[in-house]
């Protein structure tokens, strides 16, 4: 039995066209299941299949029955990981990006962040009728994303700006442990081994104290689409605290300031305009002027760092925030679920000025908040950052 379910999952990797040598291999037929698993799969890649998805499917809009039926075998018969990964590639090698434009279609998708990268870049394309559906599917992908990261980064955020700030409010969540245990050591009980506090001290949830400004400045380019997704969700999350205030700026060769987009983070996908050229140190010049305590200042710029304008400026505007005394950070490019990839000269330039320059996974997001607000030397944390991506 083993030994046939092996048979038949190689059946089902190497295709419909060998199915004659696996018989003579003595395995026995395909199970229903097994066989709309093999239409399925060779629909994208199979041999002499392949036209067939395409006339059938292709170009054909609403009246695409064999593209949604395809759709809805594949949720049925794979897991979602699986799933996100046949759909890219029906995309990439048939060139069905009426997937994304069709509001049938786009309702039978299984959200992935790939899949999200694609529809952003072809949002000016997407007909009026399947608008709401495309955003329907964005916002289950920024829901997901957010429901990880947004407690995260409000309790980095809150750890690090009221450190010193206590409370006569009890709650068990804003415990500061290091004071209350320095401020009590000579309530030590030697019987019990363990310190009777007389008074538990708590961090203030007062958000305006100690007031920063944290300026994203992301890179819109055509290669950004993950990365956008991520830091605008951030964006978002930030600007809902009032610890914080956030500018959001967006550019290409052009300069986009999307700030007041924050309150939605689809509005604010939806406000980048994917592609085009680079000119980072443009903008750079301009977010400079949203400086005005430099010491209380966190400045993100999110690039592959492809520049097409001025390198010599761009780098020039970094040094001397730096040396004004904001905290820069350059996070760079990420794909396919974390992979980074940049210009690999301006990222040593970036990096020889001691300013951090490294891809940052999304789940460290709230990490990096903390120890940036914290003002703790970041290096390590790069290190350890392009370790992991190794």
């Amino acid at each position: 039995m083993e030994q046939n379910q092996q048979m038949t999952r190689w059946r089902l990797i190497l295709g419909a066209q060998t199915q004659d040598k696996f018989c003579d291999m003595g395995m026995g037929s395909l199970s229903p299941e097994e066989f709309l698993m093999d239409n399925a799969l060779g629909a994208i890649y199979g041999g002499s299949e392949e036209q067939e998805f395409s006339s059938r499917g292709a170009g054909r809009g609403p009246s695409s029955p064999h593209i949604s039926k395809w759709l809805g075998d594949l949720r049925s018969l794979f897991d979602p990981e699986m799933v996100t990964v046949v759909q890219q590639d029906a995309i990439e090698r048939k060139g069905l990006k009426q997937l994304l434009l069709e509001p049938e279609l786009l309702e039978n998708l299984e959200p992935d962040l790939n899949m999200a990268s694609t529809l952003l870049m072809l949002k000016d394309q997407i007909p009026k009728k399947s608008k709401e559906s495309a955003r329907k599917f964005i916002q289950k992908i920024v829901e997901a994303i957010n429901k990880k990261m947004e407690s995260q980064i409000q309790r980095a955020v809150v750890a690090a700006l009221n450190k010193r700030a206590h409370s006569p409010l009890p709650a068990a969540s804003a415990i500061d442990f290091k004071y209350t245990i320095s401020r009590n050591l000579r309530n030590y009980n030697q019987d019990l081994k363990t310190i009777i506090p007389e008074r538990v001290y708590f961090f203030d949830r007062s958000t305006r104290v100690n007031r920063w400004n944290v300026i994203l400045d992301i890179d819109q380019s055509g290669s950004m689409g993950e990365s956008i997704i991520y830091s605008s969700i951030m964006a978002c999350i930030l600007a809902s605290m009032g610890a914080v205030s956030t500018h959001v700026v967006a550019f290409d060769t052009q300069i986009m300031d999307l700030t007041d987009l924050c309150q939605d983070p689809v509005d604010l996908l939806f406000g980048f305009q994917m592609g085009g050229g680079t000119d980072i140190a443009k903008s750079l010049a301009y977010c400079r002027n949203f400086v005005e305590s430099p010491t209380k200042t966190l400045f993100f710029l999110i690039s592959d760092l492809m520049e097409g304008g001025n390198r010599g400026g761009l780098l020039n505007h970094l040094k001397e925030m730096k040396e004004s005394g904001v905290t820069v950070i350059v996070l760079l490019a990420v794909a396919d679920g974390g992979r980074p990839y940049y210009d690999e000269t301006t990222a040593k330039h970036i990096s020889a000025m001691g300013i951090p320059c490294f891809a940052c996974a999304p789940d460290k997001l709230p990490e990096l908040l903390e120890r940036a607000l914290k003002k703790q030397d970041l290096t390590e944390f790069a290190k350890q950052m392009k370790k992991d991506k190794k």
